[in-house]
């Protein structure tokens, strides 16, 4: 074998072992963001059977006011359907939408609901429904930290994939569209936890 041979195999070898690392390194930041949404849907599921949880409570006391709890379970199961669709496939621009628009739906049925509790001392002086508040807040909090890491994700995957070289063959690996953040219409509203008050 001459000279001209050996730098020729290894340069295709450098080549064949640079791709290998390029694909990997894309499925590696997919996994991550996929993972990244998994913690989201935990934390929403837990929010989502919360909520019941909250309205049960809050039906003795409040027997008037049955549109407002019967909204407030309108907009969760609209929210757990976004979240289905989303879990099929987290990163898709328009089930991120579908359930950011389904969450900002919720978080207004549950201010509404906040306000009107307003009325009922009695209400907001239950042990009930002071536990089932303080876990949903806690749930709120973990909510927003598990979007932070999973936007987080979604970025590295997006930048990686737009960078040159990976912009030319991440296509042809099965990776086109960017995945998408999940971003709340109220995102300032839900950088702080609702305050649900008794």
């Amino acid at each position: 074998m001459d000279i001209s041979t050996i730098i020729f195999l290894v340069v295709i070898a450098g080549l064949i072992f640079y791709v290998i690392g390029f694909y990997n390194n894309l499925v590696s930041y997919k996994n991550r963001y996929e993972n990244g949404f998994s913690q989201i849907e935990v934390q929403l599921k837990r929010r989502y059977d919360l909520i019941p949880n909250l309205v049960e409570t809050a039906k003795a006391y409040m027997k008037h006011e049955s549109e407002t709890l019967e909204a407030v379970i309108k907009a969760r199961n609209e929210a757990m359907g976004g979240l289905q669709a989303a879990s099929a496939n987290p990163g898709d621009l328009a089930a991120m939408g579908n359930l950011a628009g389904a969450e900002g739906a919720l978080s207004g049925a549950l201010g509404k609901l906040s306000v009107v509790m307003e009325a009922y001392p009695d209400l907001k002086a239950n042990e009930n429904m002071m536990q089932v508040s303080e876990e949903l807040t806690s749930t709120e909090n973990k909510v927003a930290f598990a979007r932070q890491a999973f936007n987080d994700a979604v970025t590295t995957y997006n930048t990686y994939k737009q960078t040159f070289p990976p912009v030319l063959l991440a296509a042809t690996f099965g990776h086109g569209p960017d995945a998408s953040l999940l971003e709340f219409e109220d995102s300032a509203e839900i950088q702080a936890a609702p305050k649900v008050s008794f």
